[in-house]
């Protein structure tokens, strides 16, 4: 497979199998797939959206593509609050101290 033949099915309104969805985005992380051709792919799902099942299934390979952090010595419930970032985004700092005030633990790692 290549990622011309998935952008060329998916600009034509086709789906993408589970195999081909984590094989780009592993790529993608790899360095193996440029920006222009990421871009471009992004552009074809914006305009022609992605089933559930392909959705699903992009969240997934995106979450297990980058570190996993171990907190498991901290006994405590762990939570985060997670943001795409933008300007003015100061949610984050005044609510991990509320949270962890309420006895869960708040790594910050982001």
């Amino acid at each position: 497979m290549t990622v011309v033949e998935l952008l060329e099915r998916k600009r034509d309104g086709g789906t993408l199998s589970a195999e081909e969805i984590r094989w780009l985005i592993a790529s993608y992380t790899a360095d193996e797939v440029p920006d222009y051709q990421m871009s471009a792919m992004l552009m074809a799902i914006f305009l022609n959206g992605l089933t559930g099942d392909e959705l699903a299934v992009w969240a997934e390979s995106m979450l297990h593509s980058g570190d996993t952090l171990d907190f498991s010595d901290i006994p405590m419930t762990k939570v985060d609050k997670h943001s795409t970032g933008g300007v003015g985004d100061k949610l984050s700092i005044a609510l991990a101290p509320m949270v962890a005030a309420c006895g869960l633990a708040v790594p910050m790692m982001s």
